[in-house]
């Protein structure tokens, strides 16, 4: 019954949501999500706040149901990511893409140095904080939501469960402020002439009106140009099974091929490596970015098993629809007191975070990207402070009719970015790196990755027609 119970709460919360979105014009204008509404519904109706008055709606083992539906759905989240698109060459990925690569991974590596730099001089010192907790800033912007509660287990294993509660915190200011700020730059754009689509002001709060009314389908409009051939049919009707069916049976493949994955890593680690001294890293990886890695071994495997392409739209909807359950569910089962006890080292560190992201894109990005170079870092911007989500509006406001190669770029670009960082494989093991080898040795390491994509970027940036 408590399944039950704890399920109709979610769908109550998500409708919810959806009338307090439309009822109220500010969030509409900030362009929070439905689900993120319905979360934070549910925990204001909980134990953490209506709780202390007395007053209990719901059971805690409901609420223990909702803590564990995030590890689970992002599985399917980056299961789904590249099936139904096939995947181009690296060398055209970067002949499309190349300074856009750079930039992006230029911000989010910069996100851990300035995350471990703060956290080493100040926040350590100061507040005796965590030394994982410098990674906060790329697991909650970048990753967003769904990666912040994938790790709880992670959190969990490392002795420090409390950083699934914070990151979700620094994911929920991430998709507020990567609007407002993105905004706000686009108007700085505009006035500065930075922009070649926009003309003034006017033109831009058309464009913000517009994106209003259509940001409920925003991702659908992705399209992966190049990224998938037009000219094979989609798989949209499977005999003796139902298309829907038929799509989760790929991603429920996906995870299990992530699964053994993971699991023969895991084996390899404990038979081979621990007997040498050799720390458990492996063992603290979770198991969504193998899955990741499933789900492209799954597309390759379809393409050689079966005619036509999988219907990429159905697979989008089963992935929203799983992140929509992650982030209910998880901002309901959020702890407050773990936001409340550290709430002036988060404010600091978020602070940073958002620093150093408009620094990229005001004085790198217009260096890395020669050519219609604000259309393309401002979809860069919006996911290094929010999600992809966030990336693609705010780019839909900068460059409405799609004139620029703004939108392909950034498709060919999350090839080449998600694996590794944004929710990838290095998302899910920089905590782990932190607690196993220590913050002096991950600021080092990720301070030389970022020089590393620092220069390719601006080398790039030198070169014409890029």
């Amino acid at each position: 019954m408590n399944v039950v119970l704890a399920f109709a709460w979610i769908g109550a919360a998500l409708i919810a949501g959806k009338l307090l979105r439309n009822a109220v014009p500010v969030l509409k204008r900030l362009f929070i999500p439905s689900s993120i509404l319905g979360g934070l519904l549910l925990l204001a109706v909980g134990p953490e706040v209506l709780g202390g008055f007395g007053l209990e709606l719901f059971s805690g083992s409901v609420r223990d149901i909702w803590s564990g539906i995030p590890g689970f759905m992002i599985n399917i989240v980056f299961a789904a990511l590249f099936l139904g698109k096939t995947l181009p060459s690296l060398r055209d990925i970067w002949k499309k893409a190349g300074p856009q690569v750079a930039f992006s991974h230029t911000v989010a590596w910069g996100q851990y140095v300035v995350g471990l730099g703060v956290t080493s001089l100040i926040l350590i010192p100061l507040f005796s904080v965590e030394p994982m907790f410098g990674t906060l800033i790329e697991i909650g912007f970048i990753g967003g939501h769904g990666t912040a509660a994938g790790l709880g287990e992670t959190f969990a294993e490392l002795g420090w469960a409390e950083g699934q509660d914070l990151a979700l915190g620094v994911a929920t200011l991430g998709v507020v402020l990567g609007i407002v700020t993105g905004i706000v730059l686009i108007n700085w754009g505009v006035r500065g002439k930075h922009t070649e689509i926009l003309g003034s002001t006017r033109e831009a709060a058309r464009d913000i009106r517009a994106a209003q009314e259509i940001h409920e389908s925003m991702e659908n409009d992705l399209v992966n140009r190049g990224q998938a051939d037009e000219a094979q049919p989609q798989i949209t009707e499977v005999e003796s099974m139902e298309p829907l069916s038929f799509h989760l049976a790929y991603i429920g493949a996906a995870i299990g091929i992530g699964a053994l994955i993971l699991g023969a890593l895991t084996w390899l680690e404990a038979r081979f490596l621990l007997p040498l001294g050799w720390p458990v890293l492996i063992g603290h990886v979770p198991l969504f970015p193998i899955a990741m890695i499933g789900g492209i071994i799954v597309e390759r495997l379809h393409h050689r098993f079966f005619t036509g392409v999988l219907d990429r739209v159905l697979i989008m909807r089963i992935q929203g629809t799983a992140l929509d359950l992650l982030i209910v569910s998880a901002l309901a089962s959020l702890t407050l007191s773990a936001l409340a006890d550290a709430w002036l080292p988060l404010v600091i560190l978020v602070s940073a975070g958002i620093a150093w992201t408009v620094i990229a894109f005001v004085f790198i990005a217009p260096r890395m990207m020669r050519t219609h170079w604000f259309e393309r870092a401002i979809g860069d911007f919006g996911q290094s402070l929010g999600v992809t989500a966030t990336g693609l509006l705010l780019m839909r406001i900068a460059d409405p009719e799609n004139k620029t190669p703004a939108f392909e770029a950034f498709g060919y670009k999350q090839l080449l970015f998600e694996p590794l960082v944004g929710g990838g494989i290095f998302t899910a093991v920089s905590a782990p790196l932190v607690f196993t080898f220590g913050l002096p040795v991950m600021l080092m390491v990720t301070a030389v990755i970022l020089l590393f994509w620092l220069v390719i970027g601006l080398r790039l940036g030198r070169q014409p027609h890029t």
